[in-house]
């Protein structure tokens, strides 16, 4: 496909994604296939590997997606960018357990099934160097239907992006969560405030008492508002990634290392794995689905990480310096 036909599918793809005649569904679908493109060709422009592709149907016709994996890279030790786009019945017990997270679904009953979609878009980039921050987003729209009359019965959109540092450059941090802000505050200002305290609280690993890393944006049941203004915020975040995260890796990737610092990023790729694997709903949420994908669902995991017997770093350090950061989350812009 030469660059005018590309540009004239992406200019295509873009309009219907504000075409209000279309269902939202169909507008976030088209939306999350154009940035898995514009992400991927992104991340490929800071590395020598190419992602591999690995479409995929769910049983019972139920959907499908497409995972794209980055593995042993020059610069990524391991990445992928996601979507899955399925639909099906939630039986009485999925909606009972999904209820205790999504409160619109206790107003739905739990007594009968109920028909689901469910798209988004799904990435977790795991860089080689230890200067050069791993990085997650997500940005997913559900919707409940009735099986009998198709009626939308619930809807909400959830979603966020977050940095997780094995050394801290504060300028780092600013630029990453300034750009979200700006995403944000063009629709309204009161969200990123609401939605970074969200992130601080969502990704704090209780056992440790630390979080995962230095924030972003978490949000989930956001329907305030019309789904198409909300469609339009997500985009507005999506657009916001490659400028927030690219640079990032671009100015620390060649940063020579230590393997002390190696092993330091080993340990902090150990908390990663703790907080998915233990805490984050989302895994839960998949691994307990009947039909789900596992090796998409854990692609988020590190290729490498490590655990130490009672690791403290040394006072003064900047292993420490991150440390009491995880501790006491700050106010980045």
């Amino acid at each position: 496909m030469d660059y005018l036909t590309k540009l004239q599918t992406t200019m295509s793809e873009r309009a219907s994604i504000h075409d209000e005649s279309l269902p939202i569904r169909q507008r976030m679908e088209t939306l999350i296939r154009l940035k898995q493109k514009e992400i991927t060709s992104a991340i490929e422009e800071l590395d020598t590997e190419k992602f591999i592709r690995d479409e995929w149907e769910r049983g019972n016709k139920g959907g499908g997606g497409l995972t794209m994996v980055l593995q042993d890279g020059s610069t990524f030790e391991k990445g992928g960018v996601n979507i899955s786009v399925v639909h099906g019945e939630l039986p009485p017990q999925a909606v009972a357990r999904m209820s205790n997270d999504h409160k619109k679904l206790e107003e739905l009953g739990t007594e009968s099934t109920l028909k689901f979609f469910a798209c988004g878009l799904s990435l977790v980039l795991h860089p080689k160097n230890p200067h050069a921050p791993t990085t997650h987003a997500n940005y997913r729209y559900f919707e409940i239907t009735d099986p009998l009359t198709g009626q939308v019965r619930a809807w909400w959109f959830g979603g966020g992006a977050d940095l997780t540092p094995a050394y801290l450059y504060e300028e780092d941090a600013r630029h990453f969560h300034q750009a979200h802000k700006d995403a944000l505050d063009q629709y309204d200002a009161s969200l990123y405030p609401k939605f970074k305290k969200w992130c601080d609280e969502y990704f704090y690993i209780k056992h440790r008492q630390e979080t995962r890393g230095i924030g972003g944006l978490f949000f989930d049941d956001f329907d305030d508002r019309p789904a198409g203004d909300i469609l339009r915020i997500v985009e507005s975040c999506f657009d916001a990634f490659v400028p927030s995260y690219v640079p990032l890796v671009a100015r620390r990737k060649d940063i020579p290392f230590s393997d002390e610092e190696k092993k330091w990023q080993q340990i902090r790729r150990g908390r990663y794995v703790e907080f998915n694997l233990v805490l984050d709903r989302g895994t839960q949420f998949g691994l307990h689905t009947p039909g789900s994908r596992v090796e998409s669902i854990l692609m988020s995991l590190p290729a490498t990480a490590s655990w130490q017997y009672n690791h403290q770093p040394a006072e003064g350090s900047p292993e420490a310096k991150l440390l009491a950061v995880l501790k006491n989350p700050v106010e980045w812009v």
